[in-house]
């Protein structure tokens, strides 16, 4: 059975880009795969300075992938932070990571361009990723488009270990669905909580409504037909409709008469009536960290013993483990 392995960062709530890019993705997995899914808050630390936040934002990441229906009966489930080998691998990858090839990387121009503060974990973001990938010898990794240069750099340092000490990694394959590769937010853009163009997940009504009331729309006269191809409010509607129903909403934008306004306040109850089963037991976890701490603990366990499987073969390799019987 293939493995399959993906994170989430906890840098603020989830919303419904992280569901539809990655989360509803990872859930499906687990029944059709060795699911390894975590939540990386290492990575968050580029971005979140606060630890209460950080921490807020872990125990939220975590309730909300199983209130959506995550069974860690099914998934290898963990927190990044609570397998410390990934820090071990980290640096062991980085002896062998050129600087050229992260200077390559498009992603930290980018984020720093956005304000965040150039820094070295923003620029060696990638070989913890890689570390957190080959640790646990995936096979297959979804991303999104804007990670899949992230997952080159990890298969090229994997062949670059794998040719210095011999085979040791599964070198992995990355999945991107261009039907979701990127999720559009209410102005347009990728979805993202840097751009604040987001539809949380398990928001307010009130709030639920403010945003979907956002969504930029055209200039379109309410008579004449309407591009569907071209709108950001249908972009976002379909993610919530089955075939039949995209098709359904792509006649009434052709045929015209539409009104952008009717169509959000249809929206606004699909979101809601879509996340209802779920937010419930997303506050019940919330108030019971209890049974959300059993979890991850169990997850953490599981994780271990596959990271510390890996990691004694990297420390025989390369000379780490220098004792001798």
């Amino acid at each position: 059975m293939k493995r399959v392995l993906s994170g989430i960062q906890p840098s603020g709530a989830l919303h419904i880009g992280n569901y539809f890019g990655m989360m509803r993705k990872m859930i499906q997995y687990q029944n059709e795969a060795d699911l390894f899914c975590f939540i990386a808050n290492y990575h968050a630390m580029t971005s979140v300075v606060d630890g209460a936040a950080l921490a807020q934002g872990t125990r939220d990441a975590a309730a909300a992938f199983l209130a959506l229906g995550l069974d860690p009966a099914k998934a290898t489930f963990w927190v990044q932070s609570d397998v410390v080998e990934v820090q071990e691998l980290t640096w062991v990858l980085s002896t062998l990571t050129p600087m050229g090839l992260l200077e390559r990387c498009h992603s930290y121009k980018d984020k720093v361009a956005k304000g965040l503060q150039p820094n070295h974990g923003l620029f060696a973001y990638p070989v913890l990723m890689a570390a957190d990938i080959l640790l646990y010898q995936s096979d297959v990794v979804p991303v999104g488009r804007d990670q899949k240069q992230h997952l080159e750099v990890t298969r090229d340092i994997a062949q670059k270990f794998n040719h210095a000490f011999g085979e040791t990694f599964v070198i992995p394959d990355a999945e991107i669905d261009d039907e979701v590769a990127v999720i559009p937010g209410t102005d347009g853009r990728k979805m993202s909580k840097s751009y604040g163009n987001t539809i949380d997940i398990f928001t307010d009504r009130a709030t639920l409504k403010k945003r979907v009331m956002s969504i930029v729309t055209d200039a379109t006269p309410i008579e004449a037909p309407k591009d569907p191809d071209t709108c950001n409010l249908f972009a976002i509607y379909r993610l919530f409709l089955n075939k039949p129903g995209v098709e359904a909403l792509r006649d009434r934008y052709l045929a015209g008469g539409l009104k952008y306004s009717d169509v959000k306040k249809e929206l606004i109850d699909v979101i809601w009536e879509y996340f209802a089963p779920h937010r419930a037991r997303f506050e019940e976890l919330r108030k019971r960290p209890d049974e959300l701490n059993d979890i991850l603990r169990e997850g953490a366990r599981k994780a271990r013993e596959v990271a510390g499987a890996t990691m004694e073969e990297v420390r025989q390799r390369t000379g780490l483990a220098y004792w001798t019987a």
